[in-house]
């Protein structure tokens, strides 16, 4: 059936980019706007100075850490990087790739019966690329799955 789409060249990675440009670009903003004005104001002492910088600081570490999910996809299987935990997935543990209307980002049904969030994949503000990428992630899991099983069964 040649309705499946296109499978992508191996490895490949999904991440939201343009979410991730937004917080990146956001962090930046944020920490070096509040050194300024840190370093502007004339009655700050050292340590209030230190301490504005040091918000600033966290404020982009913490979206530098917003923007750390992606999946990376390669011949041996999946690594799913979400904000705080990375987990590294065999194709045959993945049985089904999920991006239903609504859901936040992708779910990845496992051959244990739980359910992993993928952030990698997400609708927020490129739709149609989430789309796309859960389409492609989907057509590689189904292309390894089918590809392990044993020849002449259906």
């Amino acid at each position: 059936m040649s309705d499946s789409p296109a499978l992508p060249a191996l490895p490949v990675t999904f991440r939201p980019t343009r979410t991730r440009a937004v917080m990146l670009t956001a962090g930046v903003t944020i920490f070096v706007v509040i050194t300024v004005i840190a370093f502007l104001l004339p009655t700050l002492s050292p340590g209030e100075r230190a301490s504005f910088v040091f918000t600033g600081a966290l404020l982009c570490g913490v979206l530098v850490l917003l923007s750390r999910p992606k999946v990376v996809a390669d011949e041996s299987g999946v690594t799913v990087v979400n904000i705080a935990t990375s987990r590294r997935l065999a194709w045959a543990e993945i049985v089904q790739v999920n991006l239903r209307p609504g859901d936040p980002w992708v779910f990845l049904n496992l051959s244990d019966g739980t359910s992993l969030p993928a952030l990698g994949i997400q609708p927020g503000i490129a739709k149609q690329q989430a789309i796309g990428d859960a389409r492609a992630l989907r057509a590689l899991a189904d292309a390894r799955a089918t590809g392990r099983s044993a020849p002449g069964l259906d």
